[in-house]
Protein backbone atom coordinates (compact mmCIF):
# COMPACT_ATOMS: atom_id res chain seq x y z
CA UNK A 1 0.00 0.00 0.00
CA UNK A 2 2.58 2.22 0.76
CA UNK A 3 4.61 1.50 -2.23
CA UNK A 4 1.56 2.66 -4.32
CA UNK A 5 1.11 5.56 -2.56
CA UNK A 6 4.87 6.41 -3.50
CA UNK A 7 3.69 6.29 -7.10
CA UNK A 8 0.91 8.28 -6.46
CA UNK A 9 2.68 11.02 -5.17
CA UNK A 10 5.53 10.98 -7.90
CA UNK A 11 2.76 10.64 -10.52
CA UNK A 12 0.97 14.02 -9.37
CA UNK A 13 4.58 16.37 -9.13
CA UNK A 14 4.09 15.86 -12.93
CA UNK A 15 1.25 17.77 -13.46
CA UNK A 16 2.29 19.56 -16.37
CA UNK A 17 1.18 16.25 -18.53
CA UNK A 18 -1.82 16.00 -16.48
CA UNK A 19 -3.11 19.20 -17.55
CA UNK A 20 -2.17 18.96 -20.95
CA UNK A 21 -3.87 15.70 -21.22
CA UNK A 22 -6.93 16.53 -19.60
CA UNK A 23 -6.61 20.06 -21.73
CA UNK A 24 -6.72 18.01 -25.10
CA UNK A 25 -9.29 16.09 -23.91
CA UNK A 26 -11.72 18.83 -23.23
CA UNK A 27 -10.62 20.14 -26.53
CA UNK A 28 -11.41 17.27 -28.36
CA UNK A 29 -15.03 16.48 -27.02
CA UNK A 30 -15.72 20.43 -27.28
CA UNK A 31 -15.18 20.48 -30.96
CA UNK A 32 -16.70 16.88 -31.37
CA UNK A 33 -19.83 18.26 -29.39
CA UNK A 34 -19.95 21.54 -31.87
CA UNK A 35 -19.83 19.41 -35.30
CA UNK A 36 -22.05 16.91 -34.32
CA UNK A 37 -24.73 19.60 -33.14
CA UNK A 38 -24.26 21.19 -36.63
CA UNK A 39 -24.56 17.96 -38.62
CA UNK A 40 -27.92 17.31 -36.26
CA UNK A 41 -28.97 20.96 -37.46
CA UNK A 42 -27.94 20.98 -40.84
CA UNK A 43 -30.26 17.34 -41.39
CA UNK A 44 -32.90 19.00 -39.72
CA UNK A 45 -32.91 22.12 -42.00
CA UNK A 46 -32.78 20.13 -44.78
CA UNK A 47 -35.31 17.74 -44.33
CA UNK A 48 -37.67 20.99 -43.26
CA UNK A 49 -36.94 22.56 -46.51
CA UNK A 50 -35.14 20.17 -49.15
CA UNK A 51 -35.09 22.93 -51.81
CA UNK A 52 -32.27 24.56 -49.48
CA UNK A 53 -29.83 22.00 -49.22
CA UNK A 54 -27.24 23.35 -51.47
CA UNK A 55 -26.78 26.17 -49.31
CA UNK A 56 -27.23 24.44 -45.66
CA UNK A 57 -24.35 22.04 -46.77
CA UNK A 58 -21.93 24.66 -47.70
CA UNK A 59 -22.66 26.60 -44.57
CA UNK A 60 -22.07 23.39 -42.65
CA UNK A 61 -19.22 22.63 -43.86
CA UNK A 62 -17.80 26.52 -43.34
CA UNK A 63 -18.84 26.20 -39.72
CA UNK A 64 -16.90 22.58 -39.21
CA UNK A 65 -13.91 23.71 -40.80
CA UNK A 66 -13.80 26.53 -38.93
CA UNK A 67 -14.21 24.50 -35.27
CA UNK A 68 -11.75 21.91 -36.32
CA UNK A 69 -9.66 24.65 -37.24
CA UNK A 70 -9.89 26.13 -33.43
CA UNK A 71 -9.84 22.99 -32.25
CA UNK A 72 -5.90 21.91 -34.30
CA UNK A 73 -4.73 26.16 -32.94
CA UNK A 74 -5.61 24.87 -29.26
CA UNK A 75 -4.28 21.65 -29.41
CA UNK A 76 -1.17 23.10 -30.82
CA UNK A 77 -0.89 25.46 -28.25
CA UNK A 78 -1.84 22.80 -25.60
CA UNK A 79 1.21 20.76 -26.47
CA UNK A 80 3.54 24.10 -26.54
CA UNK A 81 3.01 25.08 -22.66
Amino acid sequence: MFEFALLLAQAALDLNKFGAGLGMGLVIIGAGLGIGRIGSSAVDAIARQPEASGTISTQMLIAAALIEGVTVIALILILIS
